[in-house]
């Protein structure tokens, strides 16, 4: 027979979640726990139109880590981003190559970033081309990267403004329909 006792929900408060300043400092959920301690190392997901209210960044989502809690509040930090599969699908075509790019990547203030690159192409491309594009893609970032700050470099990546660039540059090899920041991880 179960023993009776406290409820354990009701032994539980609630914290606010809150996402980095360079996020704008805004609240992106909440989560109950009986101690603070149990917080620290939780992983919450939202998508970018949340942050933003921007219906067009629907497909991003971001991940964030509570690293401290202060009171009633718990404050997190980025760990990484990704499209959601459903909008990576929608961009696949019959005839067409889809071409991965995967690096890491060092901001100029020393944090190290896994880079997922991904270029839609018009017709089916061979593969020294393949090639060619995904060492494009892997040398800009690559270069970007080094010299912006973590913060800055995150919120372009997030923001999708490397990608015009890139697609740019890609475009040169062969015709592309899209070249994007499909996901990024902060490395230890």
């Amino acid at each position: 027979m179960a023993k009776k006792g406290m409820d354990a929900w009701r032994a539980k408060s609630w914290y606010t979640v809150v996402a980095p300043d360079y996020f704008g400092g805004v609240e992106i959920g909440e989560t109950p726990a009986d101690s603070p301690e149990k917080l620290l190392g939780r992983v919450i997901e939202v998508t970018l139109r949340e942050l933003t209210n921007d219906i067009t960044k629907q497909h991003v989502k971001l991940k964030f880590q509570i690293d401290r809690v202060n009171g009633e509040r718990a404050y997190s930090k980025f760990i990484g981003h990704s499209f959601t599969r459903d909008y990576v699908r929608s961009k696949v075509r019959r005839g067409t190559t889809r071409i991965d790019a995967i690096f890491d990547v060092k901001t100029a203030d020393g944090k190290k970033i896994r880079v997922c690159a991904i270029a839609f192409t018009r017709y089916r491309a061979k593969t020294s081309q393949e090639d060619e594009m995904r060492s494009i893609m892997r040398e800009y970032i690559t270069e970007e990267a080094s010299k912006t700050k973590f913060e800055d470099f995150v919120r372009k990546v997030v923001g999708g403004e490397y990608n015009k660039e890139m697609e740019e540059r890609v475009r040169k090899i062969f015709p592309v329909r899209a070249v994007e920041i499909r996901k990024t991880k902060v490395l230890k």
